[in-house]
């Protein structure tokens, strides 16, 4: 694996293959964003001055031949442009939660106005359901095709498997391998559940959720930084990256202070930041 960023040189992929796409993390924030327009802790006053420590909603985009979103924040059109996409061929979603979904409409414009007859969609049933209770007027343009735990689908050469994570009903992370690289994303989650976590050690790169700082507001949805660590570790991963980052949420952290932190880890933990790209 290798990362477009100025972080320490990543942990080799184990099994030696080559990268054949990329990953890229559209935003890495908890719900509100960082900084939030409504306050002004430490951390949110830190992201002001240094663009950096910016974050928006939590999404990724896998790209090789073509191009795949995994969930549809809000800030969605903004990431896009940021990035440089001008087609999304399909999307993947976690779970149906305002940060996770409520870009989607921005997708609209791109099938409707590009001529296009509908765009593949996949998520859980419980997603499929809440995200057509709010997107209703999409639902002549969203082709979707229902995960059940543990399925898989093979999408522009990558295989993303749906596995049940700790967090609202029907939410899932997702193994995403390509011939090089095994990458597990959940950026909503407490303690993964055994067969889930089982399913992941080992794999070359987490992205796992890292919520809070301090005290956990809500260990049966999310984990602190350090219970992140604690589990990314004892899962044997090559490199963990914490994401959903609230940054406020108990007490405030600043970026410098959590990087840090993470010092002693070495590269192997590492904060996931809004348009970091992995090549996987």
């Amino acid at each position: 694996m290798t990362e477009k960023t100025q972080a320490p040189q990543a942990v080799p992929h184990r099994n030696g293959g080559q990268p054949t796409h990329t990953f890229t993390f559209l935003g890495t924030g908890a719900g509100c964003g960082v900084p939030a327009f409504f306050c002004d802790c430490p951390a949110c006053e830190e992201a002001r001055r240094v663009p950096r420590a910016r974050r928006g909603d939590c999404g990724a985009v896998v790209r090789g031949a073509g191009t795949t979103l995994v969930d549809t924040p809000p800030d969605l059109r903004h990431q896009l442009e940021r990035e440089g996409i001008r087609a999304v061929d399909q999307v993947i979603w976690t779970h149906a939660h305002f940060d996770h979904l409520g870009g989607l409409g921005e997708l609209e414009y791109m099938v409707r106005l590009g001529g296009r007859q509908s765009l593949p969609c996949y998520a859980s049933p419980a997603a499929h359901d809440g995200i057509l209770a709010e997107f209703h007027y999409m639902d002549d343009i969203l082709a979707f095709s229902d995960l059940a735990p543990a399925d898989s689908v093979e999408l522009d050469g990558v295989r993303y498997t749906a596995l049940p994570v700790a967090h609202a009903p029907g939410t899932y992370g997702y193994l995403v391998e390509t011939p090089a690289t095994r990458l597990f994303y959940a950026s909503d989650t407490a303690r993964l559940p055994e067969a889930t976590a089982e399913r992941v050690r080992g794999c070359d790169v987490m992205a796992l959720d890292a919520t809070f700082w301090g005290r956990n507001w809500s260990p049966q949805s999310h984990h602190s930084v350090q219970e992140a660590i604690e589990e990314g570790l004892s899962l044997d991963v090559g490199t963990l990256y914490l994401t959903h980052l609230a940054m406020h949420y108990d007490t405030p952290v600043t970026l410098a202070e959590l990087e840090g932190f993470l010092e002693p880890y070495r590269g192997r933990v590492r904060v996931a930041a809004d348009g970091l790209t992995l090549s996987i």
